[in-house]
């Protein structure tokens, strides 16, 4: 399909649309835009978030905890389709739909996104309030350099938390607790210079 700048693509033609390898697509406000490719450290810590939180939702069957390659429907005429690292989607609110073979058709109950060194401010801000304004209700974003999290809760909530602080799920992701620091423990080469074991 041949794309103009101009022309305002639907979240199912953005879904027919032939995967191109190493590329990510978004629509803001119908038009496509490429998601820049993450970088190891940025992958480290989405795979940390992937496994605390899906560890704790599968424990208790809560809904599905999606990695950071599946796509949330936001809005629609014009649509927005978004990407965000981590997501968490509970079965109720996934039950008239069940498990969808295409997009997630509703924001998350959960979104997480985590800084890239190439994100602007302005470009996570608008993001977060994207979800938020689509129905999410708490959206974690994580900053590496500072390893630190801050998180966007209902009416216009706004904590920040540092690496000595737990975080929690809130109504969303009751009984939730765990240090922020885990977030960011990510694996430390092992040291190749250690003597060697004696007999």
């Amino acid at each position: 399909m041949s794309i103009t700048a101009k022309e305002l693509v639907t979240a199912e033609e953005l879904w027919a649309m032939a995967e191109v390898p190493g590329k990510q697509l978004e629509l803001i406000d119908g038009e496509i835009v490429e998601v820049a490719g993450a970088g190891v450290l940025h992958g480290l810590i989405v795979e940390l978030v992937l496994r605390i939180l899906g560890a704790f939702v599968r424990e208790r069957n809560l809904g599905l905890v999606l990695p950071d390659n599946t796509a949330c429907i936001l809005r629609r005429e014009p649509d927005a389709v978004r990407i965000p690292d981590t997501a968490f989607v509970s079965w109720e609110r996934l039950r008239p739909y069940g498990i969808p073979q295409g997009f997630l058709p509703l924001a998350p109950d959960l979104a997480v996104e985590v800084v890239s060194p190439n994100d602007s401010a302005e470009e996570v801000y608008t993001k977060v309030h994207e979800y938020l304004e689509a129905g999410t209700m708490m959206v974690w974003v994580l900053w590496p350099t500072r390893r630190s999290i801050t998180v966007y809760g209902p009416q216009g909530a706004i904590t920040e938390l540092g690496p000595a602080d737990s975080i929690d799920g809130g109504d969303v992701l009751s009984g939730f607790r765990e240090m922020v620091s885990a977030f960011f423990a990510t694996p430390v080469e092992p040291d190749t210079e250690a003597e060697p074991v004696r007999s």
